[in-house]
């Protein structure tokens, strides 16, 4: 009788454990993190860099949808803003009140970065924005939840500017006070911030600034906009917009006879050289484009040693996906970084210190952050100005360079310090546009 009752104790012992055993597993399976990810994978911004940068980030979310991150499995939903700021923030909505997402992440239009992040934030939800630069989407706002690693454009106009700057005397033998500057650019909240930097840039430098006008992205003419270049002949045109604004205004110029000395872009169209291939042919050799550096191009040397195979994982992984590209853009090196970032520190911190990835959780872990110069596949550092700040959120360590297109390659030619090889300037005789 007690031999069975004691069977009996140890097989409902054996159950118990087996329950218990079970419990915990299903309780492991079901720690995971659901990261909402929204880009331009339709309309006019998915050509212009939108869905490059959106390859970069899945590529990385990809990777580690296979490791998880400390225990937590990774789950992205993705959703389409179709170029258009209303999608972007019922799509952002959508994914966090329905799909029941932990954090949105990626954002390619500045456009949308502003009202998106506002709605965000009213959510006390979590965001982390890879591409966006608009220093609108933070400045004065006070937010808590959001965050971006990437450069703002204020930082972008005032890179190309300080180019032209040192460069004025010895490629166009003259003064920076005779140096003739027209800024043009898309009157979105992403053209307005590049063209403040310019402005400001442009008055730090005594540039003669000749022309500065907006206009809209999705303007089916520019002709007149190219006659007043015309009239006011400048030496440097610094342009900011996306794509097909790019192609029909430099299309038209070439119809109508513009002639200048450098075409300095910042970021968007610019970004992607077989946009500006396809567009432009030729024509497209000898543009200068600012852009956070291609992780192609970064100097391994001084970057963090782990970083490398990342970087050649990307590579491989992309030239799968779009076999003969002949210029790996530099927007999929920056959604792959700037998602790597968010994967690699701030997640990890957020379940380790934190004890989860709840926005709290999330938002301590990503003010925590302190990577230094060369610590991301970028080249830069990142640490986010704090709580009280004006640009609370925003990244403190990061920058552009100035990168030229040369027989189908970009090489970096500034600042000095990254520069690859020496810039060519001003547009050589017998080229479309130049006005030797």
């Amino acid at each position: 009788m007690r031999l069975r009752m004691a069977a009996r104790l140890v097989r409902g012992l054996l159950v118990a454990m087996s329950a218990t055993g079970l419990a915990v597993s299903v309780q492991a399976q079901d720690k995971k993190i659901k990261i909402g990810v929204v880009f331009d994978l339709t309309g006019p911004l998915a050509g212009g860099g939108s869905e490059l940068n959106y390859v970069g980030a899945k590529i990385v979310l990809d990777h580690f949808a296979k490791t998880g991150v400390e225990g937590y499995k990774i789950e992205a939903v993705y959703a389409d803003a179709q170029s258009k700021p209303d999608i972007a923030i019922n799509e952002s909505v959508r994914l966090l009140e329905q799909e029941k997402v932990d954090m949105v992440l990626g954002f390619f239009s500045s456009a949308q970065c502003v009202p998106v992040a506002a709605r965000v934030e009213q959510l006390k939800k979590f965001m982390w924005m890879t591409t966006c630069i608009s220093s609108a989407v933070f400045n004065e706002k006070g937010y808590k939840y959001v965050f971006r690693p990437q450069a703002s454009g204020d930082q972008f106009g005032m890179m190309t500017m300080d180019f032209i700057a040192q460069n004025a005397k010895a490629k166009f033998d003259k003064e920076p006070k005779d140096l003739r500057v027209a800024i043009i650019h898309e009157d979105g909240a992403y053209g307005v911030d590049v063209s403040r930097g310019n402005e400001a840039g442009a008055k730090k430098a005594g540039f003669n600034v000749v022309m500065k006008e907006g206009y809209s992205a999705t303007a089916p003419d520019l002709s007149a906009l190219v006659t007043k270049l015309k009239r006011a002949k400048p030496d440097v045109i610094f342009h900011t917009g996306y794509n097909p604004d790019i192609t029909l205004l430099l299309r038209q110029a070439r119809e109508q006879g513009l002639k200048f000395g450098a075409l300095m872009g910042h970021g968007a169209g610019y970004g992607v050289y077989e946009k500006l291939k396809e567009g432009m042919g030729a024509d497209a050799t000898y543009i200068f484009n600012a852009d956070p550096i291609s992780i192609w191009l970064a100097n391994q040397k001084t970057m963090d040693p782990k970083l490398a195979p990342v970087i050649k994982m990307v590579g491989e992984e992309f030239d799968r996906i779009r076999p003969g590209v002949a210029i790996r853009s530099a927007h999929v090196g920056i959604g792959a970084s700037n998602t790597y970032v968010f994967m690699s520190d701030v997640l990890p911190r957020a379940i380790k210190k934190y004890g989860g990835v709840d926005p709290d959780a999330l938002r301590k872990a990503a003010l925590d952050t302190d990577i230094p110069e060369g610590g991301t596949m970028l080249g830069f550092g990142v640490k986010f100005y704090g709580e009280g700040t004006p640009m609370a959120g925003q990244n403190e360590r990061s920058f552009p360079v100035v990168i030229q297109y040369i027989d189908d390659k970009s090489s970096v030619v500034w600042p000095k310090s990254q520069a690859q090889r020496e810039a060519v300037l001003p547009l050589p005789k017998g080229t479309t546009y130049s006005y030797q």
